[in-house]
């Protein structure tokens, strides 16, 4: 499994670079590169029986292949197909390589829309499998492949690759297979690859399947484990004075989920080990106050806890807003930023370093060398997939394996949950503690959205702001230039992610709404008796906090901006928002966006703006007006999309899963959690004799996988 990929039979130098440039370079590679889908070619129709409008899948032998260039820029390959029943003309368009792949005489598989028209009964760009004397009623897989290594050639090598590793060993212990009646592992690849059946093929998906994420859950727990071997863990007091005053300080009573949050966070903090600990929470639902408790929890134990926070506008938030309430429970709150004066900063230093600073509230200038705490027992990460593995690392080496805490905004899933951070505990909050007025939210095409124009001038009447949000950011080459000049600020690295995802220019992005446009537009021809502001990620840092500042504060009136506002300072005056180009957005940052809105004792209003025809991403769209619940928007969302579009398989780690799928996986998911945890209680090292094999898969799948796969909190 592990031998380069020349080890098969036919792979020489050449065909071995075509395969590593599609990242096939040993054995094991070539077995995993598992087919995309299969044609059924028992369910095969003739082309006389087949009806019309339907879709179907038709074997026969290619009669002739044309070219057309009727325009510039446009060839048509027209191939007529017979079966000894009757012709199928299909028409292809823009694909010219098909002339070359396609001659007179060879037999293929196609499936698609099968139409009538001028006599003739048709297909346009259906999939064109090359059979090569396959036999039909067998299930014929279609393996991702390149230019230069070919559907075909892929089957030959994965079968002589099979060959090769007849009779290899199975990781997964005896029982886990009879518990859950999974295949052995040498007919599971057998199967998957070439199956006599599509039952077959669900059975093999399945044994993969769940290899894969019990090897992750595996990696991630003993990985979480590994942060803290060898080194001093604190077992925190959970109800001491400072726990106590922090909840007869608060103004409000905690939700029933912020209860049990509070519980699962306290119960972690509790135990000798490390905590790694995630509170997954909708925008407003109250993380940072059961937070708190963790914070109080750290004082009482003589600890000291570090919050760090994506920007300077939202760790100033937090000083005001959370650590008011630390300090009326008895705690030292400081605040550490890029922008504190050099005296200030160096007290603040030397307050951690003596132990007068319970509580450092800050962004990434807490990483800096000389900041040293005298005994650090819990960092907070808030937001934290906006931060990198490295940047985490650093934080947490503060301390002699401190508990930490991730807060997320980010609805996600607790399939999807599990699956990228199963070393963590999860607390789930549903529930808001103050409710606000709620939104209501809208999806109007762009010609219409003199509708979300007017409403925001009725806003503006009554003294409200205004969002307005933009995909892109549509600097010129001149300002893109000085730009690059000033270097990206500390927290634009992690947290300001438009520059490098909506790009300021290219024809993917032609008809999009720039925020830079967008502002000169909306102050000129809508809201010339207002004042119109732009933010995005490129300002620089001061001018960004300064716009917000001024925003917070009511000078603004209008503020244009990129997603650079998603998680941000609470402005309850600010009832409209209007994002432009909606459908580009994903679900779970479309409502976290909307978020800013609704949130005080006004009533917010959200407007999708959309030039879209496609009924998919309308339908999308209008998950958003149906539910206000991002939980259920996230699991929309990833039934649309894949996991690692919502996270980033970077910080995930989904590369390494190539058959689950956390929608339809869910309790698949959850079992292999469950058996990772009963494996590791029963062997922490996984050195048994009947958990070996299982521990060597483990280091040789993420051997190649480290550069892709890494852990929160590991």
């Amino acid at each position: 499994m592990d031998e380069p990929v020349t080890a098969v039979p036919g792979v020489r130098e050449r065909r071995a670079a075509d395969l590593h440039r599609m990242g096939i370079r040993r054995v094991r590679d070539l077995l995993v590169n598992y087919p995309r889908r299969y044609i059924d070619m028992s369910e095969v129709r003739t082309i006389a029986d087949a009806r019309i409008g339907s879709l179907v899948t038709i074997a026969g032998s290619v009669h002739e292949v044309k070219v057309k260039r009727p325009r510039r820029n446009l060839h048509i390959v027209e191939i007529t197909v017979v079966d000894g029943t009757a012709t199928l003309i299909v028409t292809a368009f823009n694909q010219r390589w098909l002339a070359d792949k396609l001659s007179a005489g060879m037999r293929v598989a196609l499936s698609g829309k099968l139409e009538f028209d001028y006599g003739f009964k048709r297909m346009t760009n259906p999939t064109i499998e090359p059979i090569e004397g396959e036999a039909s009623g067998l299930i014929l897989p279609v393996h991702p492949a390149s230019g230069k290594v070919s559907p075909q050639q892929m089957r030959t090598l994965i079968k002589s690759a099979l060959a090769l590793t007849a009779g290899l060993f199975d990781p997964l212990p005896l029982e886990l297979r009879l518990k859950y009646r999974l295949m052995s592992r040498g007919m599971a690849l057998r199967c998957v690859h070439f199956p006599t059946s599509m039952d077959e093929a669900a059975a093999a998906r399945r044994r993969l399947a769940f290899e894969e994420i019990l090897l992750v859950q595996l990696l991630m727990m003993t990985e979480s484990r590994r942060r803290s071997a060898g080194l001093e863990t604190t077992a925190h007091v959970v109800d001491g004075p400072h726990v106590r005053a922090l909840a007869e300080a608060l103004p409000f009573a905690l939700t029933r989920d912020q209860a049990a949050a509070r519980d699962d966070l306290l119960c972690a903090m509790a135990d000798q080990g490390a905590a790694n600990h995630m509170i997954l929470g909708d925008v407003g639902t109250g993380k940072t106050a059961v937070a708190a408790f963790g914070m109080a929890a750290a004082a009482d134990s003589g600890g000291q806890a570090l919050v760090l926070a994506p920007t300077e506008v939202l760790a100033e938030q937090h000083r005001k807003s959370l650590g008011a309430l630390l300090e009326a429970a008895g705690l030292r709150v400081a605040l550490l930023t890029g922008s504190t004066p050099a005296d200030e900063r160096a007290s603040i230093v030397d307050g951690l370093a003596s132990g007068a600073i319970d509580v450092l509230i800050g962004t990434h200038a807490l990483m800096e060398d000389d900041v040293r705490p005298v005994r650090c027992t819990l960092v907070v990460i808030d937001e934290q997939q906006r931060f990198g593995v490295d940047q985490r690392a650093r934080l947490l080496a503060k301390g002699s394996a401190p508990d930490a805490l991730y807060l997320t905004a980010t609805p996600i899933p607790r399939s999807l949950a599990l699956a990228l951070f199963g070393n963590l505990t999860l607390s789930y909050i549903h529930e808001r503690p103050l409710a606000g007025s709620g939104r209501t939210t809208t999806v109007v095409s762009k010609d219409d959205r003199g509708v979300a124009y007017d409403a925001a001038k009725q806003a503006l009447a009554r003294g409200e702001q205004v969002y307005v949000v933009c995909a892109l950011i549509g600097l010129d080459a001149q300002e893109r230039k000085a730009a690059a000049g000033r270097g990206r600020d500390e927290e634009d690295e992690a947290y300001y992610p438009e520059v490098a995802i909506e790009g300021t220019s290219g024809d993917p992005d032609a008809g999009l709404t720039a925020a830079v446009n967008e502002a000169s537009f909306l102050r000129t021809n809508i809201f010339p008796d207002h004042q119109v502001e732009l933010l995005h990620g490129s300002m620089p840092s001061d001018e960004k906090r300064a716009v917000m500042q001024r925003f917070a504060a009511g000078e603004v009136e209008v503020l244009v901006t990129t997603t650079v506002v998603e998680v941000g300072v609470d402005v309850p005056n600010a009832t409209v928002m209007i994002i432009e180009d909606a459908d580009r957005f994903g679900l779970a940052q479309l409502h976290q966006l909307r978020g800013r809105v609704g949130r005080g004792d006004k009533a917010g209003q959200v407007y999708l703006v959309s030039a879209s025809k496609k009924r998919p991403a309308l339908d999308r769209l209008r998950a958003l007006v149906r539910t206000d619940d991002g939980f259920e928007l996230a699991e929309e969302d990833l039934a649309l999309r894949r996991e690692g579009d919502i996270l980033g398989n970077r910080q995930s780690g989904a590369s390494a899963m190539r058959l689950v799928n956390v929608v339809r996986d869910a309790a698949m998911i959850e079992e292999a959690h469950a058996c990772a945890a009963a494996i590791l209680a029963a062997d922490p090292a996984l050195d048994a004799p009947s958990d070996a094999a299982l521990a060597r898969e483990m280091r040789a799948v993420f051997s190649a996988e480290r550069c892709e796969y890494t852990v929160v909190g590991g």
